[in-house]
């Protein structure tokens, strides 16, 4: 990965710093569940901010998403790179969306949401078979609102 980082342009240095959000996604264990752990802060610091603001957030951060997760499977020529978690903290970002801010919801939103994207239950695994970024980043968003709906039901009962 350094190798590529160094011998990439601005751009691919880029992306490849954001898709593994920060470098997050560069520790050799569990990194998709590291890189929904270095969510949190993102999703702590939008907390506050109103739907529109969210929403537009959003819309811009899974675009990024996107773009820099194809662009580093491009620059590592690799299919669905265990180092890109910016799809991790997209997904988790659109579970907490809509959700009342509390220590509960975020441990659900956080099991619930790593829960669905390692399942992977229908159609969430069809969704890795789309190109470039969009296969990386879809299967996570659709995790996260799986994750999203667990959270609403259980809430129900709490």
């Amino acid at each position: 990965m350094k190798e590529v980082f160094w011998r990439s342009d601005f751009s691919g240095k880029i992306a490849l710093v954001l898709s593994t959000w920060f470098g997050i996604g560069l520790f050799p264990v569990v990194p998709g569940t590291l890189g929904t752990l270095g969510a949190i802060p993102f999703v702590i610091l939008l907390i506050d901010l109103g739907v529109l603001y969210k929403t537009l957030i959003f819309v811009i951060f899974a675009a990024i998403a996107v773009w820099v997760s194809g662009r580093t499977q491009d620059l590592l020529k690799d299919h669905d790179p265990s180092a890109v978690v910016i799809d991790e903290v997209a997904g988790f970002f659109l579970t907490m969306f809509f959700l009342p801010f509390s220590w509960l919801t975020l441990v659900l939103g956080f099991i619930l949401f790593r829960f669905f994207d390692i399942l992977k239950p229908y159609p969430i695994k069809r969704l890795e078979r789309l190109k470039g970024g969009f296969g990386i980043v879809m299967d996570d968003l659709l995790a996260g609102l799986y994750a999203y709906a667990g959270v609403r039901i259980v809430l129900l009962f709490v």
